[in-house]
């Protein structure tokens, strides 16, 4: 693990070396020399880490100089920031004879401490040399001495997967559905080679599975060939060929080939084929993580076109979906036990001598309590039950286990496998992922991440590499992907359009990730119960601890603060806490106790990442126009109201968010403010992400500056006049990165004309349009790519369905608060092909709605509201056969009453639907509504 540390600091000191050579001045020698001491240390590294993951033994002075890497590497990282806040803190760039005479004063104050620093780096290279002499004492080898495949895996006397190819059914619990559906794969469908793929993550019962499935008497009977090959992280291609063609042969009782052991691998693979040509094979290929697999197997197992079947059991998703380049597939996506079936495996197995297999009554919430804990994976379900069964069935002795369950993890041996199992997995990353994935750990356990924050603050620690022609924002979610592909992250919640909004860790997994980062002194978490801390650590999440705590941490050099569960943050703390940590790359203040943010914040050089989301602040302080590194500024739901002009000095900001939604009062144009922002914006070139701007201070200088914002790809507005209107379009025109745009006029009544937009952005995926439009520009039904479209007190004369109907992609449309006047809409047959959500609300003429079959063949969810003119219940409901909810908002009596289960005319258009609501308007405010569904005669509460 301690190669993770190193690579990335090599790669740090890589891009100081080319890109930023002249800040280093009279260092730069010094730190090409450490960098290639680090680059030859980095091999020996991967050798010493391969070996700990193997449990190969390891001598305490091997150990202890993995240890000094470590330690090394982070003074290394330190002394580097020390210096380049010294150029920063001394560097004013005035120019002129006053200038020049600056600088010398300035230059010669900072000699002694650049000196000593300077000093410092000297002796940390002397410590590099002497660590990488002692490398080769060890017998490491290099990484250019390792065979192509020789990835970690556990010993097979170790390995605690053994144990599930000889479980009796009587000891599997919750798989008797997905063996029938794998087994109905094998035997049917398609006459050509089909791979099936059983996917989930380590421990989910995926070996067991198949197992089950391979030993079936209907597969054994149906097939002529059988073979079970476990692949693992380390393997030959010729061995697996050998073994497969000793398994066909021993399983219709024949010799093997002659001279099969001194074959090679091209002579294997035309024997395989030869012998397959008239017979149907089932092999499976058992915990297979790279997807070069494939490639390295496909053509020994041939399709011969009379049913031959391949079963992989894998971690990674894209193990299974490259199959798909040569051979239809089919894949089985392994979820977590039920709750009720992972409580019924761990009492079979805690209770198998005692109670007769039933939990007793003292210690049911305990046992509950740890069966959540292990998050439905049977194989931590089986360790835990399994060393319960050793100790007493007290309160005490469970108790004591449930509270020390992550520590147990790495010592106990009943549990050590379950650690060594989901270890596989991160030990199998890239170095660059390793820290991606244990920065996850930062954040609190059942934390439900938002993707797009964890993200923008892997970019600010500098984990994200730059890849030509994509942004860091687009490597950072290839990231996330190759993540939750390989089963390390689950995903909590989906966009609308499939991406992940939402991701979270595997309970056991987070036990594990705090473990790693502890080692690794990747990051430490101050928790509620503890009060100090010594010790290295780059990081620091703090979660229910009191402020005075943090008073201890002033000088640990840490990257990385994020705070939750805090109940005060008072001034006198706030005040000299920049001074203290002066080192900070990200900065989490969300949801802090916090109403001020200190004048000093401009000392913070290093800074990258800013948020004060849902805090209190009020006023940012002019030296935030000082924090030159700053790229993501985050005052989402905070009381900053207008920004400094200073903040246009920040030329590498990326993401500038600022706006404040009062949801105490009903949804108007009133309802949310942006922040005021003062012209020369356009400066900030790197600007991804701008919103909310109220247009209202600036006029149309600012709006011409914004102009400039080329690489935008989110921007809104507030308070759109007339003046401003023709320049935002120009401007807009200019964006060609442009994917979301939300503009509000300043009142319901002020004209947005549109039409203006020469090129609109052909990137355009959400469009959210607030003010009164003549008609319905003519280039949104062109927006090839739209995906939402919100539509809100235009006062459209024409039916504005005709027009948008057929826009391939849109997945969701809302056409509300009087944003169309007439008393028709008409969606007619094929229309809205892909539309998911459709929201239809306070349009106070609308008559009559009219859905052809045929029409919204995808719709899941279905608003109607506010409309009192609308009496009865559109028919054309009963041909949207995909409707998974539909509500009715605020609507005529006489149409809720023809609802009725029992009574109601029209009960019968929306029998088919799952779920009904009938919502009605209780108070002020955003979150207004009361539900009730719609269950039987009567209406019950929710």
């Amino acid at each position: 693990m301690a190669e993770t540390a190193v690579s990335s600091l090599i790669d740090r000191l890589l891009h100081l070396l080319t890109q930023e050579a002249k800040l280093l001045g009279g260092i730069h020698g010094e730190v090409a020399d450490i960098k290639d001491e680090l680059e030859s240390i980095q091999s020996f590294l991967k050798d010493a880490d391969a070996k700990a993951a193997a449990e190969q033994d390891i001598d305490e002075g091997v150990k202890t100089w993995v240890k000094q890497v470590r330690e090394v590497a982070f003074h290394i990282d330190v002394a580097i920031d020390q210096y380049l806040l010294q150029v920063a803190l001394h560097d004013p760039h005035p120019s002129g004879f006053r200038g020049t005479l600056q600088k010398t004063t300035h230059l010669l104050k900072t000699i002694l401490p650049r000196h000593k620093i300077a000093a410092k780096i000297q002796e940390i290279k002397a410590s590099v040399q002497k660590i990488n002499e002692r490398s080769r004492r060890y017998g490491f080898q290099s990484t250019a001495q390792e065979s192509c495949s020789g990835a970690r895996s556990i010993s097979w006397n170790n390995d605690p997967r053994k144990d599930s190819l000889y479980l009796d059914d009587a000891d599997v619990v919750g798989i008797e559905s997905p063996i029938d559906e794998l087994i109905s794969w094998l035997v049917g469908g398609s006459p050509h080679r089909t791979v099936v793929s059983v996917v989930g993550m380590g421990g989910l019962g995926k070996t067991t599975l198949t197992k089950k499935v391979y030993d079936n008497q209907m597969v054994k009977g149906y097939f002529d060939c059988h073979a079970w090959i476990s692949v693992s992280q380390s393997y030959k291609i010729k061995d697996l060929l050998r073994s497969i063609i000793k398994q066909f042969c021993e399983g219709r009782k024949e010799l093997p080939f002659s001279g099969i052991d001194a074959m090679d691998e091209q002579l294997l693979v035309n024997k395989l084929r030869d012998y397959l040509l008239q017979k149907r094979y089932v092999v499976v290929f058992d915990d297979v993580w790279k997807i070069e697999f494939w490639d390295s197997i496909k053509n020994s197992l041939l399709d011969n076109h009379i049913g031959g079947r391949i079963i992989i059991t894998t971690r990674n998703s894209e193990v299974a979906n490259y199959c798909k380049k040569s051979s239809p597939i089919r894949v089985y996506k392994l979820q977590p036990l039920p709750s009720d079936k992972a409580w019924e495996l761990f009492c079979k197995r805690a209770f198998q001598f005692d109670f007769e297999g039933h939990c007793p009554a003292i210690l049911e919430k305990l046992s509950h309590d740890i069966v959540e804990k292990c998050g439905g994976l049977p194989l931590a379900i089986v360790a835990i039950s399994g060393l319960l069964t050793t100790k007493e069935k007290t309160m005490f002795e469970w108790k004591d286990l449930h509270d020390s369950l992550g520590f147990e993890f790495g010592r106990n041996p009943h549990l050590s496998s379950v650690n060594k199992i989901l270890s596989l997995s991160f030990e199998d990353l890239p170095y660059n992922l390793k820290s991606c994935f244990l920065y996850l750990g930062m954040y609190p356990e059942d934390y439900s991440i938002n993707c797009i924050r964890l993200i923008r603050q892997w970019i600010a620690e500098g984990f994200v590499k730059e890849i030509e022609g994509k942004t860091l924002e687009e490597v950072a979610q290839e990231y996330l992907i190759e993540l939750i592909q390989r089963s390390l992250v689950q995903v909590s919640e989906f966009k609308l359009d499939g991406k992940v909004r939402r991701c979270r860790l595997h309970d056991l997994l987070h036990e594990i990730v705090l473990q790693k980062m502890k080692d690794l002194s990747f990051c430490h978490v101050l928790l509620k119960q503890e009060s100090s801390f010594e010790g290295l650590t780059q990081r620091m999440s703090v979660n229910k601890v009191s402020y005075n705590v943090l008073k201890g941490f002033k000088d640990k050099k840490i990257h990385s603060l994020l705070l939750f569960n805090l109940d005060e943050l008072p001034k006198s703390f706030m005040s000299p806490f920049f001074s203290d940590f002066k080192f900070l790359k990200v900065m989490d203040f969300e949801e802090a106790p916090l109403d001020h943010i200190p004048k000093d914040v401009g000392t913070l050089f290093h800074l990258r990442y800013l948020s004060l989301r849902n805090t209190k602040v009020k006023k940012l302080p002019q030296s935030i126009g000082k924090l030159q590194n700053l790229e993501t500024l985050d005052l989402k739901q905070t009381l900053v109201s207008e920004l400094p002009i200073e903040i246009n000095k920040l030329r590498k900001l990326r993401h500038l968010l600022a706006y404040y939604h009062d949801y105490g009062l009903d949804f108007s144009l009133a309802s949310q403010k942006g922040v005021k922002i003062q012209k020369g914006v356009g400066c900030l070139e790197e600007l991804q992400k701008l919103y909310f701007v109220d247009l209202n201070h600036g006029g149309v200088d600012l709006v011409k500056d914004m102009g400039k914002l080329r690489q935008l790809r989110k921007l809104g507005v507030k308070n759109l006049s007339k003046e401003t209107m023709r320049a935002l379009c120009a401007s807009i025109a200019t964006m060609n990165h442009l994917q979301s745009l939300d503009i509000a006029s300043i009142s319901e009544d002020e004209i947005i004309d549109l039409q203006s937009i020469s090129t609109p952005p052909q990137c355009l995926q959400r469009l959210y349009i607030k003010g009164h439009l003549e008609k319905l520009p003519d280039w949104i039904p062109k927006l090839q790519h739209l995906v939402k479209l919100g539509i809100y007190w235009s006062k459209l004369n024409e039916d504005p369905m005709k027009a948008l109907q057929n826009l391939p992609n849109l997945l969701e449309l809302e056409i509300s608060r009087q944003a169309y006047n007439g008393e028709k809409l008409h969606i007619k047959i094929g229309g809205f092909p892909k539309l998911k959500i459709l929201n239809l609300q306070f349009l106070d003429a609308l008559h009559s709605l009219m859905i052809d079959e045929g029409a919204l063949a995808l719709l899941e969810k279905f608003v109607i509201g506010r409309s009192p003119q609308l009496k009865q219940l559109p028919c054309g409901i009963l041909h949207l056969r995909n409707l998974k909810e539909l509500r009715f908002i605020d609507m005529h009596k006489e149409f809720e009453e023809s609802l009725d289960p029992e009574l109601g005319s029209h009960y019968w258009i929306i029998e088919h639907v799952p779920i009904v609501y009938l919502l009605h308007k209780v108070r002020t405010g955003f979150y207004d509504l009361e539900a009730r569904i719609l269950r039987s005669k009567h209406l019950t509460g929710l």
